[in-house]
């Protein structure tokens, strides 16, 4: 191997790859939505979202750099800025495309706002690094439900509203297609979605049979837009998810299933409350473990980026209306 080919190898980190598929993703899924699809959030919102998460993200970067006294991340070259600004792109567009708050735009910047600062609130030393525990988009959105009663999911109609039939069976098949390839060959989080999928309708299934739901409405949600969107680019943020196969397998049942039980008790937006709840437990699980010695500099795991969106997360099929994610 040439001293050219193996820097290239060295310099290639499958993380930033994902990063950079996923914010081009939901950037051009963005730019389409408004123009094409029916997206009914102001053409405005996607940019003060974008422009929100970019400051938040430079501001708390640099406070925290000051604190602990080291250089911020984004310094050093323009890419090395474009990296950084990576994740905060894609909260931002995330919140801006699956909150509505009417004509107003201060929930998405509010829910942008949370998003980004609960990278540096919620963080837990791991293997002698720190890690944050939840995905940054699905948090904000979960928050700004939460605070804003009169702020809502954007309608699951609106990703294909001026669709013919044609574009209405393609659309999702393209998005399925774009996710998996990313999680499949890059975030490593085929196992992950897996345990949602198997773990989302065996959760149908059993409300179906305990509770009376109907069975084809809770299935039918699999395949729309929303759902597939939460499937590909929120449950499988890396950065905030197990790494082993088992344990991302557990991780996506156990979504799923608070997701069921949280349609059982009446609460909308589901699926959005369950991956938060989820990712809770796992930062108190994570704090109760026995801390284990820092492994050496050369194998410490870097914390991973998150990737959304999509983060764009939310979204939300027949379980993510106002009755549930990406």
């Amino acid at each position: 191997m040439s001293e050219a080919t193996a820097t290239t190898t060295r310099a290639f980190d499958p993380r930033i790859a994902a990063l950079r598929r996923f914010a081009l993703s939901i950037t051009v899924f963005n730019i389409v939505g408004h123009l094409f699809l029916g997206f009914e959030q102001a053409y405005l919102t996607p940019i003060v979202g974008v422009l929100t998460a970019y400051a938040v993200s430079i501001g708390l970067e640099t406070l925290d750099a000051w604190a602990v006294g080291k250089r911020p991340r984004y310094r050093g070259s323009f890419v090395k800025l474009v990296d950084f600004l990576l994740p905060a792109h894609i909260a931002g567009l995330a919140c801006a495309m699956l909150l509505y708050g009417n004509e107003r735009l201060f929930p998405t910047m509010f829910a942008v706002t949370v998003a980004v600062s609960s990278k540096y609130i919620f963080r837990v030393p791991v293997n002698g690094s720190l890690r944050h525990m939840f995905n940054p988009s699905n948090f904000g959105i979960s928050v700004t439900l939460l605070l804003f009663t009169w702020v809502s999911i954007a309608p699951p109609y609106h990703f294909t509203e001026y669709t013919g039939s044609l574009v209405d069976l393609l659309l999702p098949g393209l998005i399925l297609a774009a996710g998996t390839m990313i999680n499949a060959k890059l975030t490593k989080r085929t196992p992950l979605i897996m345990g949602w999928v198997g773990g989302f309708i065996a959760q149908a299934v059993l409300r179906a049979v305990f509770f009376d739901h109907a069975l084809p409405s809770a299935l039918l949600a699999t395949i729309g837009v929303a759902f597939i969107l939460f499937t590909n680019y929120m449950i499988t943020d890396p950065g905030t998810t197990p790494s082993a196969p088992r344990d991302q397998v557990i991780f996506g049942a156990v979504t799923a299933m608070v997701y069921g039980v949280l349609v059982v008790f009446g609460i909308t937006f589901g699926l959005f409350f369950a991956l938060t709840i989820v990712c809770a437990g796992r930062l108190v699980l994570t704090l109760l473990r026995p801390s284990r010695p820092a492994l050496p500099p050369a194998t410490v795991d870097e914390p991973a980026p998150e990737p959304v969106a999509v983060e764009v997360p939310e979204p939300v099929g027949a379980g993510v209306g106002r009755r549930d994610t990406a």
